[in-house]
C-alpha cells in the first residue's frame, strides 16, 4: 500500500477547475476522495470519471456559506472511508470593480464563499483532526492577494484573510496535529474568469497566459505527500510569462 492508498481528502469546488483537477491527480495517486459542489450534475460525472479508472471518490451536494453542508461533507468522509486527513477548501468566486462602484452585493459573495466558506470547513475539519492526532488544511488563495491592484480589492481582501486565518491556526498547532498550506495560484484556465465582468481583459488574459488547473492540483499534491513533521506553509504557483 502507497502511502497515498491511506489518504482521505475532501474537497469543496470540487465540480470544475482546479477542484475537479485535484479531485482527478489525487484519486490517480490512491486516495479516497470526498467531493463537495453545488452542481450536482458536474460533481456526478467527476465522480463516474474517477471510479471507472478504479479510484473512489463520494459525491456530496455541497454550498460553503452553509455551515450544515460542510459538516455533511465531513461526516460523509469519516462515515464512508472512516477518517478525513486533509480538506482542501478550494471553493471561491471573484469579482473584479473600483470599491467606488459599491458592488455591495458582490462583496457579500465574496466574503461568504471565500472567507466564510474556509470557516465553515476549519469547524467542520478541525474537531476530526484533532480527535485523530492529526490533519491538514489546503486552502486556494490568490497571487492576488500578494500583488494588490486596482479593481480587485475585495477579491483580494477575502483571499488575504484567509492567509492571515491559516497563518494564525497554525501558530496555535504546533503540537503536531495539524498542518496547514496556503496555495497561491496566478493565471489559471478555469471557469473562474467566466463570472469577472471586465470587459473580457481578464479572459484575454488567461488564455494567453493561464497554466492548467492540473499543474495546481500537482502542487497541492506536493504539499499534502511531505512526511508528517514537515509542512509546505506557502505554496506560489504561477505561469513564468505572468508579470
Amino acid at each position: 500500500m502507497s502511502t497515498w492508498d491511506s489518504k482521505v481528502v475532501a474537497i469543496t469546488g470540487a465540480s470544475s477547475g482546479i477542484g475537479e483537477a485535484t479531485a482527478l491527480e489525487l484519486a490517480g495517486r490512491g486516495a479516497a476522495v470526498v467531493l463537495g459542489a453545488r452542481r450536482t450534475d458536474r460533481l456526478a460525472e467527476v465522480v463516474a470519471r474517477i471510479r471507472a479508472d478504479g479510484g473512489r471518490a463520494e459525491p456530496a451536494e455541497v454550498d460553503v456559506t452553509r455551515r450544515a453542508d460542510l459538516e455533511r461533507l465531513v461526516a460523509l468522509a469519516v462515515d464512508r472511508f472512516g477518517r478525513l486527513d486533509v480538506l482542501v477548501a478550494n471553493a471561491g468566486v471573484a469579482r473584479i470593480a473600483p470599491v467606488a462602484e459599491l458592488d455591495v452585493a458582490d462583496w457579500d459573495t465574496m466574503i461568504d464563499v471565500n472567507l466564510r466558506g474556509v470557516l465553515h470547513g476549519i469547524a467542520a475539519a478541525l474537531p476530526v483532526f484533532r480527535r485523530q492526532g492529526r490533519g491538514h488544511l489546503v486552502t486556494t488563495v490568490s497571487t492576488s492577494g500578494l500583488k494588490i491592484v486596482p479593481t480587485q480589492a475585495v477579491y483580494a481582501g477575502t483571499k488575504n484573510a484567509v492567509r492571515t486565518l491559516l497563518e494564525a491556526l497554525r501558530q496555535e498547532s504546533t503540537d503536531g496535529s495539524l498542518r496547514t498550506t496556503s496555495i497561491s495560484p496566478g493565471f489559471v484556465r478555469t471557469e473562474l474568469v467566466d463570472h469577472v465582468e471586465d470587459g473580457g481583459q481578464a479572459q484575454q488574459a488567461m488564455a494567453a497566459l493561464g497554466i492548467g488547473p492540473d499543474a495546481v492540483a500537482r502542487a497541492i499534491a506536493f504539499a499534502i505527500e511531505q512526511p508528517d513533521d514537515v509542512e509546505i506553509g506557502d505554496l506560489t504557483i504561477r505561469p513564468t510569462r505572468q508579470g
